[in-house]
Parts: structure tokens; sequence; C-alpha cells
């Protein structure tokens, strides 16, 4: 049976997501404290902890991309993560623990951020949403196992040194195959066009939207759209990491990924998720019944994030991230008062609710915010860079990687914050006073991540990578109540492809109106290559020239 393009295109960026299954495991490994009697020490156990992140996310993975391509990328990143995996499993003192830590955060830092960015550059626009979010759902399933094999270990191998390096040798088991199959998928075809390798990303087009038919009206015009993009970056040159700044479009779409990737942590998910067992412990539950609370929790996430995968590209990106920061933001709080009015093991029946509060505040957090905070950015980045002889900007698709990196930084600091700060937290004043210290915050941040999205992030579902352009350049900055913050049909980029009726940007042709005059007859063949319809020539002429 031939499968659909759509479906095969899925299964790619699937396969793709395999690291956030490392991700994910390795979260719910730490969260099952299957070491905790090894470090008691708060501020070693806050380190162990975040030193996972730090080191994610940082410049490296961009210049990767760029110059390896995105599957070599991801590749080196699973590498990484197998030697930092076994130097944890074989750790004889705590230096091999930190080391091995150390290179497994690296190494999940390369496969986070590339994975959502391959997702990106190869989807449908029909099916992007639910091929960026997968990065969230694999997350889940690599918590779910790690909650449970935790939950195993402790419950038959309790006391032995077989009950933390069990857990730590089963996750480099996902790294092998992604290492060493990665390159039999398709390399992103955005990518190979940025090198100049025409042929194969139309090939590569053909293969992941029509059946390998290089003549498709669709893998046609995806390809007249991306390469107008890079003819329009190749007239000026490279890009530098300043120009992600220098812009005002460019400030604009950095801020806005990194606020939404802050702004996850600052929700309380990641004390949450790395210190639930600590909490759970001290309100009189026994360590295997807390671990079995956790598996259920890594249950009901996984049902959430499935759940975003199925109908994000029907719901857009703004309505989610707005009801889920709200809906999480509510039972926190909840959570935290009866905490803190029923401290100890003082109120059974009100810890049990605090743990159902919880798991409902996981569910909202991973049906509308997690996914989220990966998928947006990734379809964001085709940026604006600035060209001092036409005194305008235009795109470039080199500048992705980048600007993913950056915002990527953003989640790896704040939950690198929040996992040093907590354990210390907890020793000082206890977990039962650090939750009502959180109660004001706990109200008070999601509710602003919730207003802050529904006044100035513009709605992304069903349009194309290379519109990303026209839509920040033309949006105002409060897009609330307006048309950038409704969702658009999201079959409609698609049919505007598969027809040849899409539309460059009117502001990207005004500027390659100017550049023109300045490096050669570039304007004139947007129309040969029937970038725009016939029947907006005349209007774009007579706008162009009112610059």
């Amino acid at each position: 049976m031939v499968l659909s393009p759509k479906v095969y295109t899925w299964l790619c960026g699937l396969f793709a997501s395999l690291g956030s299954i490392i991700f994910g495991y390795d979260l719910g490994v730490i969260a099952g404290d299957t070491m905790g009697s090894r470090f008691n020490d708060p501020n070693l156990e806050g380190l162990i902890t975040s030193i996972l992140r730090i080191f994610a996310g940082m410049f490296p993975v961009a210049y990767f991309a760029d110059t390896l391509g995105r599957r070599k990328t991801i590749q080196i990143g699973a590498l990484v993560y197998m030697l930092g995996g076994a130097l944890q499993t074989g750790a004889r003192n705590m230096d091999m623990i930190w080391a091995g830590r150390f290179f497994a955060g690296f190494g999940i830092g390369i496969m986070a951020d590339l994975a959502p960015l391959y997702q990106a550059e190869i989807a449908h626009p029909s099916i992007r949403g639910r091929l960026t979010t997968l990065q969230q759902f694999m997350l889940g399933i690599g918590a779910f196992a790690a909650s449970w094999i935790t939950y195993g270990t402790s419950a038959g191998l309790k006391g032995t040194q077989a009950e933390w390096r069990v857990p730590l040798g089963i996750q480099i088991i996902p790294a092998v195959p992604l290492f060493a199959f990665i390159l039999l998928l398709p390399e992103s075809p955005r990518w190979l066009a940025e090198k100049g390798r025409f042929d194969e990303a139309t090939k590569t087009l053909a293969k992941l939207h029509a059946h390998g038919n290089v003549n498709d009206p669709f893998v046609v015009s995806q390809m007249e759209d991306i390469k107008a993009e890079i003819q329009k970056a190749t007239e000026i040159g490279s890009v530098s990491w300043g120009e992600l700044l220098t812009d005002s479009s460019n400030l604009r779409r950095v801020s806005l990924g990194y606020i939404l990737q802050f702004s996850v942590q600052m929700t309380g998910v990641s004390a949450i998720q790395y210190y639930s067992t600590t909490i759970f412990t001290t309100m009189g539950f026994s360590a295997t019944r807390v671990l079995l609370f956790q598996s259920i929790n890594s249950v009901i996430a996984l049902i959430g994030e499935a759940c975003c995968v199925l109908w994000v590209d029907n719901t857009g990106r703004r309505l989610p991230l707005i009801i889920g920061n709200v809906a999480s933001g509510l039972s926190f709080v909840v959570g935290s008062i009866l905490m803190a009015r029923w401290p100890g093991t003082v109120n059974k029946y009100a810890h049990y609710v605090s743990i159902d509060l919880t798991w409902i505040f996981n569910f909202f957090f991973s049906a509308c915010i997690g996914p989220l905070s990966w998928a947006y950015p990734a379809e964001i980045y085709v940026f604006f860079f600035n060209d001092a002889r036409a005194e305008h900007s235009l795109s470039s698709t080199r500048t992705r990687a980048k600007a993913t990196a950056v915002t990527s930084s953003a989640s790896w600091i704040s939950n690198f914050f929040i996992a040093q700060v907590t354990p210390v937290a907890f020793s000082h004043i206890g977990w039962n006073e650090s939750f009502t210290q959180c109660f004001a915050y706990g109200r008070s941040c999601p509710s602003c991540s919730a207003l802050f999205v529904w006044a100035f992030y513009p709605e992304t579902t069903g349009r194309r990578l290379e519109e990303m352009d026209a839509l920040f350049h033309d949006a105002p900055l409060f897009v609330a109540n307006t048309p950038y913050a409704n969702k658009q049909d999201r079959h409609l980029a698609e049919k505007e492809l598969r027809e040849g009726a899409f539309l460059c940007s009117l502001v990207c042709i005004r500027r390659l109106f100017i550049i023109s005059f300045c490096q050669g007859p570039l304007y004139p063949a947007i129309f040969q290559r029937g970038l725009v319809t016939l029947s907006t020539k005349k209007r774009i002429l007579t706008n162009a020239m009112s610059i």
C-alpha cells in the first residue's frame, strides 16, 4: 500500500522526534528520584537536575544545523547523548555523573532544538502543527516509560545499584536507532535549496508531498516560493547573529519566542515535574505510592499531548495557549491553597484533591502550553535582515536555526533557575511555605501569559513558512481584535500553492523593486516565475512606486 504524502511526511517527523522521547525519559528518571539518597545536599540536587539543560540550546547548535544540515546535526546530538548516558549508567563517583549529565544535556539540547525545526521545514502547511507538536507528545511517551520503569525498579530492586543504573541505562536505547537511521530520512528541502542544491530540494519536496512527482503543481509552487526567498537573501549576503536584533520585525519575533519559552517554565511545571516526589512524600505517602502517582500523571500528560497533536491545526495556536494558561494557573492556585491550609499529614482528603489538581494542571499544560511552546517559534522564524543599500529588510531561511537556538535557550535558562532554587527553598523554608509563596506566583504568571498571548501573538495556522515575513511585518504590535488574530482555513495555503495562485508578500515585492535598481533586473523575474497572479501585477506596480 502506497502511503499518502501527508502520512509519509508525518512519519518522517515522528522518527525525527525520537530525541524527544529521550528528553522526556530523562526528565522522568530524575523526577523518579531513584538517586535521591546519593545526593542529599539541596545545592547538589539542584545542580544534578538542572545541568541537563543549561548547555542545551546554545549557539553551536545553529552553526552545525546551518553547516551540516538538520539530519547530521540530529545524528551528532544522538551520539553525544549516548556518551552521556553511558557515563551516567557506569558512574563510579559523582564526577562521572556530572560529566554524564553535561554530555546528555548537550545532546538533548541539539535534538530538542532541531526536531521542531526539521518538522516545520518538511511539513505541509495544513499539518505543520501536528508535526511540530510531536515534540511534546514524544516527550510525554518518554516520561511515561520512565515513570513506570522507575516505579518497577523502586519496587523490585530497592536499595541496590540496579535501582538507578537500570533506568539510566535504558535511556540510551532510543538514541541508537535515531543515530543509525536518521540519514535515511529526507533532508530539509529548504536547507538544500539554501545550499544551492535545487535539484535535490525539488526531488525531496516531491518525495515528501507528491509521491516523487517533480512536476506536481504543489511541488513547483513551493520551489518557486523557496527560490524567491533565497534569491532575495543571496542578493544581500551572509547573515550575522546581530541581524536578529537590528530589525524591528526580527526583534519582535525573537522576543515573542523567547517570552513564550520562558513563560512555560514560569507556570511551575518544572518544579512539579522534578520535585513532586518530594512534595508528595512530605504529605505522608509512601515512596511506592508517590511513584504510582507520578506514573498516573504521565498517562494524563500523554492523553493531553495526543489531544494537541490531533486538534491543533483546527483550533489554531492562540486559543489553546490562552485557555491552557488560564486553566493551569487556576488549578495551580487551588492546589497551593489546599497544601498551605492543610500541611503535613493533617488532612488526607485535601492532599488527594491537591494531587488531582496537579493532574488537571498537567493535562492543560500538556494539551495546550507545552507542545505549542516548541511549535510556534519553529514556524515564525523566517527573518528579515538589513540591507544597507536598499535601506530595507529581506528574509532569509538561514536565520531560522539561529533564532530557534536563541529561543530555546530561554527554556533551558529558566529551567536551570527553577531546578536550582526549588530544592534550596524546600530545604530552608519547607515545601509547605514554598508553595504558599508560590500562590501569588502561580496566580499571576499564567494569567499574564494568557493576556500577553491574546494581545501580541499573531495567528500562524495554515500559513506558508515563506509567508511569515509578511505576517509579522504587516501585523500591528497589538493584534487582539484584528484580522491577524483570526485563524484562517488550514487548507488555504495548500490550495493556493496547488493552483499557483499564491501571492508574494507585497512588502517583499516592493523591496525587490528597490533592489532591482541597485543590483539588476530582479523585479521582472518575479513575474516571469509566476510568483504573482496576473490580476495583481498592475496593483503591485502602482503600490511599489509609492514607497
